[in-house]
């Protein structure tokens, strides 16, 4: 059973562009469906850390208005602040999914019982994946992946029940 999501940002939360006004004001877009899958993650009793290289005032406001008690920004190694994190909360390999677009991610993908891509990753990640989602990222790609973990957990009836379905 998946207890924990990774989260890459840049291209899996977003659809990877760095946007930046004339003030030199970063912007990103997330995906409303992706949210909502993470909340609903959360509210299982489910666990998901962001991993990201990049450090933005945006992904911190995110990371908190959905409820993610796991935010590490700024990282150079991902792999050593997951195996890190799989140590505090006392998880395995095969209890941890991981979704990344590039080649920073390849260390944290292969310390993952699950790994996951949006559908415009790079060539390697893709050819490295157990799954290439048919959505890009920003684009649906986490709750495509949600979708497809809630399945894998036999989580289907709690998952609707949240929503009183």
């Amino acid at each position: 059973m998946i207890k924990l999501i990774v989260l890459d940002v840049d291209g899996c939360m977003t659809d990877g562009k760095l946007v930046f006004d004339n003030n030199g004001v970063e912007s990103k877009v997330f995906d409303v469906k992706d949210g909502l899958g993470i909340t609903t993650w959360l509210k299982l009793g489910n666990e998901i850390a962001i991993i990201t290289g990049r450090n933005s005032k945006i992904v911190q406001n995110r990371a908190k208005e959905l409820g993610i008690k796991h935010l590490f920004q700024g990282v150079k190694n991902k792999g050593e602040v997951l195996l890190s994190l799989m140590k505090d909360l006392g998880l395995k390999k095969h209890e941890v999914a991981v979704i990344g677009d590039d080649l920073n991610d390849v260390v944290m993908i292969n310390l993952a019982g699950k790994s996951y891509c949006p559908n415009d990753a790079t060539k390697p990640i893709k050819d490295l994946v157990e799954c290439v989602l048919s959505s890009n990222g920003g684009n649906g790609a986490v709750r495509e992946m949600i979708d497809l973990l809630v399945l894998h957990n036999n989580q289907q009836e709690e998952f609707l029940k949240v929503w009183g379905i």
